[in-house]
C-alpha cells in the first residue's frame, strides 16, 4: 500500500478527435496562451502605477483601483463564466471572453480619465472570467487521463506561474521604454493574437448541458457576484486601510449574508450555478481549500517582492522586472517536473513536497535586509519558492477539475480559479496588515528602508507558516489505496 493522489472519481472520456484535426499540442499552445494573457494582465500594471498616476491624474485610491477593478471583476464572475461555458459551449465562451478582454485592453490604452481606465480594467476582468474556466475545461476535455493530461497540466501550471513574473518584467521594460500606455497595448496585441489563433485552431464543441440559456441560474449569479465583490473588496481594502475601516466592515457584513443566500438558492435550483454534486466530490472541495492557501502566498509574493526591490533596495522598474526571470524559470521547471514526479511518487507526495518547498523558500526569504543584494538575498529563495509553486499548482489544479462530470467541467474550472482569487485577496489583506503593523512599530527609530524591510520580512515569514500548514494538511486530503498500474 502506498500514498495515492487526492481522491478522484472516474474521469469522463476526452473529446473524440478526427485524425485530420488540429494536433492536440497546438490546441494546448493556444489555450495556454489564453491563460498566460489572463495572468499577465494581473501583474503587468504593478510597476507602471507611478507613471499611470502621473500620466492620467490618479489619486492614491485610484491607483489601487487600477489593480483592484480587474481582480474584483475577475474573481466575482468566474463561477458564472464557467457555468456559461458549460451551457453555451466552451469554445464560444472562450472566443467571446477574448474579444471582450482585447477590446477592454485597447480602451485602457486609450483612456484619458481615471474613471475610463478603471472601467476598462473591470471589463478586462469580465473577459478574463470567461476565458480562464473555458480554457481549462477545454484542456481537460482534450487530453485523456494519464501522462498526456499530466503533461498538459504541467504546461498549464508553467504558464500560469510564469505569467505573474513575466508581467512584472514586461511591465518594467515597456514602462521605461515607451510609457505606461504600452503596457495595455501589449496586452491588447496578445489578446488579439490569441483570439485569432483560437478562432482558427480550436475545434468546435457542443454545450455540455443541453438545457439552453433559460436554465442559467440568474438569482444565484446575482447573489454570488455581489457577495464575492463585497468580500474581495472588503479584504483588499483591509490590507490597505485596516480591518476596522467602516468600508471594510460594511462590505464584509453585506457579503456574508449574500453568500449564505447563494448557498441556500443553489440547493433549491434545478440547474444551479455551482452544482452541489461538484462539492461532494472527494477531491474537489479539499483541493479548492488548499488552493485558497496557495493563492494567498502566491499573490503575496508578487506584491511584496517588487515593493522590497524598489522601495528598500532602490531598483528601477526594469531591474525589478529582470530579477523575476529566475523565479519564472523555476516555476516553469517545477510545473513541468510535477507530472513525472507524481507518476513515480504519487500526486499527494508531490503536493506535500511542493508546499514544504514553498515554506522553506519563504523562510529563507524572511532573512532579507535593507542593504541586501539580489545574489545574496533574493536569487536562492525565489528559485526555491518558484519550484514549489509550480509543483503544487499543477497537483491542485488537476485534483480540482479531474473526474468531474462533463456537464460541470466549466464550473469546476471557475471554482478553482475563484478560490485562488479569494485566497489571494485574503492572503494579501492579512499579510498587508501584518507588514504595515510591523513597519509602523519600527517607526522613526530606524531608517525608513529598514522599517519597510521589517514589514516585508514579516509578510514572508507568515507566508512560510501558511505554506507549512498546507504541507501538514496534505496527508488529510489523500487516501491510501493501491496505485493503478
Amino acid at each position: 500500500m502506498s500514498s495515492a493522489p487526492l481522491a478522484q472519481p472516474a474521469d469522463p472520456p476526452p473529446i473524440a478527435t478526427d485524425p485530420a484535426a488540429v494536433p492536440a499540442g497546438r490546441v494546448l499552445a493556444v489555450l495556454a496562451a489564453a491563460q498566460f494573457a489572463v495572468v499577465l494582465s494581473t501583474s503587468i500594471v504593478n510597476v507602471a502605477l507611478p507613471q499611470v498616476r502621473d500620466g492620467i491624474g490618479l489619486s492614491g485610491d485610484g491607483m489601487a483601483w487600477v489593480v483592484n477593478a480587474y481582480g474584483l471583476a475577475f474573481g466575482a464572475l468566474l463561477l458564472p463564466g464557467g457555468r456559461l461555458a458549460d451551457l453555451l459551449g466552451r469554445r464560444r465562451v472562450l472566443l467571446a471572453g477574448l474579444a471582450v478582454f482585447t477590446a477592454a485592453s485597447v480602451a485602457a490604452a486609450l483612456s484619458t480619465a481615471p474613471w475610463l481606465l478603471i472601467a476598462a480594467r473591470a471589463t478586462q476582468g469580465l473577459g478574463a472570467a470567461a476565458i480562464a474556466p473555458a480554457a481549462l475545461a477545454l484542456v481537460m476535455r482534450t487530453f485523456a487521463p494519464g501522462p498526456a493530461r499530466g503533461k498538459a497540466l504541467g504546461v498549464w501550471g508553467a504558464v500560469s506561474g510564469a505569467g505573474g513574473a513575466a508581467g512584472v518584467l514586461l511591465g518594467g521594460v515597456l514602462t521605461e521604454a515607451f510609457g505606461w500606455r504600452a503596457v495595455f497595448v501589449a496586452v491588447a496585441v496578445l489578446g488579439a493574437a490569441v483570439l485569432a489563433a483560437s478562432a482558427r485552431l480550436l475545434p468546435g464543441t457542443q454545450p455540455a448541458v443541453h438545457h439552453g440559456t433559460r436554465s442559467f441560474d440568474l438569482r444565484g449569479t446575482a447573489t454570488v457576484t455581489l457577495g464575492l465583490v463585497g468580500l474581495v473588496y472588503g479584504l483588499t481594502t483591509a490590507g490597505r486601510d485596516g480591518w476596522t475601516d467602516p468600508r471594510v466592515l460594511t462590505a464584509i457584513a453585506v457579503a456574508i449574508p449574500l453568500l449564505g443566500l447563494f448557498a441556500l438558492l443553489e440547493r433549491r435550483h434545478s440547474a444551479p450555478l455551482l452544482p452541489p454534486r461538484l462539492l461532494r466530490s472527494e477531491a474537489v472541495t479539499p483541493a479548492n481549500l488548499m488552493m485558497t492557501l496557495l493563492g494567498g502566498v502566491w499573490v503575496g509574493l508578487f506584491f511584496f517582492l517588487p515593493l522590497y526591490q524598489q522601495q528598500a533596495l532602490g531598483y528601477t522598474p526594469l531591474r525589478a522586472g529582470l530579477t523575476q526571470l529566475p523565479l519564472a524559470v523555476a516555476n516553469m521547471v517545477g510545473a513541468a517536473a510535477a507530472p513525472r514526479l507524481a507518476r513515480r511518487f504519487g500526486p499527494g507526495a508531490v503536493l506535500a513536497a511542493g508546499m514544504a518547498t514553498i515554506a522553506g523558500g519563504f523562510l529563507w526569504l524572511s532573512r532579507i535586509s535593507a542593504d541586501g543584494s539580489f545574489l545574496g538575498d533574493l536569487l536562492g529563495p525565489t528559485v526555491v519558492v518558484g519550484l514549489g509553486l509550480g509543483a503544487a499548482f499543477v497537483q491542485l489544479t488537476g485534483a480540482a477539475v479531474a473526474g468531474v462530470p462533463t456537464a460541470d467541467a466549466g464550473s469546476a474550472g471557475g471554482l478553482v480559479n475563484t478560490t485562488r482569487q479569494i485566497g489571494g485577496a485574503l492572503g494579501l489583506a492579512v499579510l498587508g496588515t501584518l507588514a504595515t503593523a510591523r513597519t509602523d512599530a519600527a517607526g522613526s527609530a530606524v531608517p525608513h528602508e529598514v522599517a519597510l524591510t521589517d514589514g516585508y520580512r514579516t509578510a514572508f515569514l507568515v507566508s512560510a507558516g501558511i505554506a507549512a500548514v498546507g504541507a501538514l494538511l496534505t496527508p488529510l486530503l489523500t487516501r491510501r489505496t493501491t496505485p493503478t498500474p
